[in-house]
């Protein structure tokens, strides 16, 4: 289960280290085996290669014919790349992701539950602030109305 807001920092070579606390468990779980792909968000999702393969399947399971899902198999999985983390807890982030979410220097890792979310910096800390904002007056789905924080 990855949870939390980690602040790491894109190397010259284009890597970033995941963050001690999620190393063993990801060497355990998937052998430091992961799938970087974009999100409509424009940020990038990291999954656990066996979390990873459950969506690819269910993506590739569906009916190419429609509009919709082409487009998002398209998205997802034809920016689906492997990055392997190395010895020393590294991924490198390949140039075109980068670029696709504009990452520069300093990267917001988010825990997502069975995958993280990588973010530029300032624009997660813009987009966190939209989002925020955005509740105020908000409805809540019936399904969350049962939910107690």
């Amino acid at each position: 289960m990855f949870r939390g807001v980690n602040s790491v920092s894109l190397d010259s070579k284009g890597r970033i280290a995941i963050p001690t606390r999620y190393r063993e468990g990801l060497r355990s779980h998937c052998q430091g085996r992961l799938i970087m792909t974009v999100d409509r968000d424009h940020c990038l999702l990291l999954y656990p290669l066996p979390e990873w393969e459950v969506i690819e399947a269910k993506l590739v399971a569906l009916s190419s014919f429609n509009p919709h899902t082409r487009r998002l198999q398209r998205l997802l999985i034809g920016h689906a790349t492997e990055c392997d983390m190395d010895g020393a807890g590294r991924i490198l982030l390949p140039a075109p992701l980068r670029a696709f979410a504009t990452l520069d220097k300093d990267i917001m890792l988010i825990g997502q539950g069975n995958k993280f979310e990588l973010w530029d910096a300032a624009t997660w800390d813009a987009r966190r602030a939209e989002w925020l904002a955005q509740t105020d007056g908000e409805e809540l789905p019936a399904e969350l109305q049962s939910l107690s924080l």
